[in-house]
């Protein structure tokens, strides 16, 4: 696939890295010379100097014989004017742009083909406010991801001591689960290394968890691998910018809910719009604020800022200080990586997270959903089956008949209203959602193809 990606800041970088090695054809476009060349240093792609939404340097990246442009600048009206010029001058099949700010997003009747033609619109805050939302609904998690429209969820959590599982093998799971609970562990990850599990695989205290299993049934689940997390009542945001806005909106109803925002202007902006939500003035790095406003008894920390290391220190002095639970959003991906052996709870990488959303886009065949897991090592995928056992690899045919590619699973089958764990004789039939689990990244294009109808196949 031809791809040219505007904007190479985190993350139009990231997503070059992380489509370049899928045997697509990329070329990137930004006015900063020395970033360009950091990236043609680093990756086998196209670099071309100019302004984004300059028709010559579009023309100068390929644009006239693109499959996809994705406009990823920091201006909102960079990447629709650029998708336009694309669509008008060009024909870009595909045209995807990040938009930032609640005046466009909130108006979806803006975007179409008879009006600003995005295909599909990215809002980083309101993918970040959706992923955090769901950590909160689940104390114990650290990554809560849906498919099929929430009717199922691949969950991360950490094994801990009293988690009724710890140390029994995994086929004990279905007797432990009460009524038609069921759930299927996907991948476990010990000291950062992946094991791919079977019934006889022993959770250990200290693994990482990645399950599926049908929303209702999440927190039976839990309930096996960790002692239960009391509910979430109290909330403190440190950042009043749109995620934290946004956050403090779904959450101030069954919530006790706070906001730390430096800027006076924009915490009485915040203050106005928001119902119940307390609205202070400081920074939340400053350990007499964060003492004053009881940050001890605070089951959650959430810094929302977008200076990674002011986020970092405010996360830490939190931590120290007694709060429970502390979740920051991070933009360097090696800063990520650090956070993940430290004191901080949860690490959120915007970059990953919009990612997911662009690949979902961007895979062959009838993927609907794409989730980046492990800094973008692996994927969880939602696949639609589609055709009949002589036109399909995988309809009518059980799971043990499957040709799956190695460090790929099948966890779960969504049909109609119905999850169905997966087990060897599971028998996938047309329209349904396959979620699947791809370890190793290298395999994306065997199952790829293996969802691919071709009316020659037998």
């Amino acid at each position: 696939m031809k791809i040219v990606i505007l904007g190479a800041g985190q993350v139009g970088s990231t997503v070059a890295s992380a489509l370049a090695h899928e045997d697509n054809d990329i070329t990137i476009v930004d006015f900063d010379e020395r970033r360009l060349k950091d990236l043609q240093d680093k990756m086998d792609i196209r670099t071309v100097l100019g302004h984004a939404s300059h028709p010559k340097v579009m023309e100068r990246a390929g644009i006239e014989d693109a499959d996809l442009v994705i406009a990823l600048t920091s201006s909102d009206e960079v990447n629709m004017t650029a998708c336009q010029i694309a669509y008008s001058l060009y024909l870009v099949p595909t045209r995807v742009a990040r938009i930032r700010s609640a005046e466009y997003t909130m108006r979806p009747e803006l975007f179409g083909r008879t009006h600003i033609p995005v295909d599909v619109l990215i809002s980083p805050e309101l993918l970040l406010t959706e992923h955090i939302t769901r950590l909160i609904e689940y104390p114990g998690a650290t990554q809560v991801l849906d498919f099929a429209n929430g009717k199922a969820q691949l969950v991360a959590t950490d094994a801990e001591a009293g988690g009724l599982l710890v140390g029994q093998k995994l086929y004990t799971l279905r007797h432990h689960m009460p009524g038609e609970s069921d759930a299927r562990v996907a991948a476990i990850y010990r000291a950062g290394k992946l094991i791919v599990p079977d019934g006889d695989t022993i959770i250990e205290e200290n693994d990482t968890v990645f399950f599926l299993a049908a929303k209702r049934h999440i927190p039976a689940v839990m309930k096996e691998l960790r002692p239960m997390d009391r509910p979430i009542r109290r909330v403190i945001l440190a950042g009043g910018g749109n995620i934290g806005k946004n956050l403090a909106r779904r959450l101030e109803r069954n919530h006790h809910v706070k906001i730390i925002e430096r800027d006076p202007a924009r915490a009485e902006e915040i203050a106005e719009e928001l119902t119940k939500t307390i609205v202070l003035v400081g920074d939340c790095a400053d350990a007499g604020l964060l003492r004053e406003e009881g940050v001890e008894t605070a089951d959650v920390f959430c810094v929302l800022t977008n200076d990674d290391e002011a986020n970092i220190l405010s996360a830490l002095q939190a931590k120290r200080m007694g709060a429970k639970k502390v979740i920051t959003i991070i933009n360097r991906l090696s800063y990520v990586d650090l956070m993940e052996f430290g004191t901080i709870d949860i690490a959120v990488s915007p970059q990953q997270i919009t990612i997911g959303a662009l690949l979902t886009h961007i895979r062959r065949g009838t993927m609907v959903r794409v989730h980046s897991l492990r800094r973008g090592s692996a994927e969880a995928i939602e696949a639609i089956a589609l055709g009949d056992r002589t036109s399909s690899k995988v309809v009518g045919r059980s799971l043990e008949e499957l040709n799956l590619p190695e460090g790929a699973t099948i966890g779960a089958i969504v049909r109609d209203e119905d999850v169905i764990i997966a087990h060897h004789d599971t028998v996938i039939e047309e329209h349904d959602h396959v979620l699947l689990f791809v370890h190793d990244k290298k395999q994306i294009h065997e199952v790829e193809r293996l969802f691919q109808v071709s009316p020659t196949f037998v």
